[in-house]
């Protein structure tokens, strides 16, 4: 077969992944791309055959599940105020179960003890444990294990 009917294919193959976002079509685009060369190359019906074979098996039995695990995991970067999660902040204002404020990277941050039995002086050291709205919940680092 002309490689450039390979071509078409690969065309074709590329237009139903965009429709269907799947993986597999686009996998077999490529497959379809790799028998162009094999076909362009020379070698005949039966070696075009096996390339597409080979191609699209590798593909779909290797690189999709891999890929199809990276797109359902969480991302790496935390954006927002969840990249707030885990930092250190500083007591800028009493800190009680209601209310007091923190500085942490540099803004000023409304927060509540973690701990509703804990008074956290000006001046201390807290860890920002999560944030619920617009408020940092933080507990003093000196009682973290």
């Amino acid at each position: 077969m002309p490689w450039f009917v390979w071509l078409l294919a690969a065309a074709a193959f590329g237009a139903a992944e965009f429709f269907t976002l799947t993986l597999v079509f686009g996998l077999l685009a490529g497959a379809a791309l790799v028998t162009a060369v094999v076909a362009g190359v020379g070698i005949g019906l039966l070696g075009q055959l096996v390339a597409f074979g080979v191609a699209a098996a590798a593909g779909l039995l290797i690189v999709r599940p891999v890929a199809l695990r990276q797109m359902a995991s969480a991302p790496l970067t935390r954006e927002g105020s969840d990249a707030l999660i885990g930092r250190r902040a500083e007591v800028t204002e009493e800190v009680t179960a209601t209310r007091g404020l923190i500085k942490v990277s540099g803004e000023e941050w409304s927060a509540r003890a973690l701990d509703e039995s804990l008074v956290i002086p000006v001046g201390a050291l807290v860890d920002v444990m999560e944030i619920e709205g617009a408020t940092a919940v933080v507990y003093p680092r000196e009682l973290l294990p």
